[in-house]
């Protein structure tokens, strides 16, 4: 086993999740969290020959370097995104501006049926079953 104090030494599953994230069109190769040894470091200034960019810690490839960077952040726990009000951080910069939303109020997304008002447009495609009759679940 290879000790790398860059890796978190717990995950917790939601970054087990993402961490099996595959960059669908960009890799043939997927992310195959833990792994017993780093895969050799590669240069981020220019993607290898095939014109591929690489994580340092798995099999996950991208032909992005910010999809790369991005990812390593499921490896190592870096999350440089700040919020200014609460100091939750967070690994992706849209993350933080979502989480914005829970201090300022805004509530860009809004039903046409009935204009109630929701932070997230997941939030607001919920909702919308509410008129619809939609049960996305089959119960048993």
């Amino acid at each position: 086993v290879v000790h790398d104090p860059r890796l978190v030494s717990w995950v917790s599953p939601t970054v087990l999740a993402e961490a099996a994230f595959r960059d669908i069109g960009d890799s043939e190769s997927d992310c195959s969290f833990p792994r017993n040894k780093l895969v050799e470091s590669q240069p981020k200034t220019r993607p290898r020959p095939e014109g591929m960019y690489h994580c340092e810690f798995c099999a996950y490839s991208s032909r992005n370097l910010s999809h790369v960077t991005k990812h390593e952040r499921t490896h190592t726990g870096e999350k440089p995104f700040r919020c200014s009000v609460c100091k939750r951080a967070f690994a992706v910069s849209g993350n933080l501006q979502i989480h914005m939303r829970t201090h300022t109020g805004e509530k860009p997304f809004s039903c046409d049926v009935c204009q109630k008002a929701f932070a997230r447009n997941h939030y607001l495609m919920i909702h919308k079953r509410v008129h619809t009759g939609e049960k996305p679940y089959q119960y048993l």
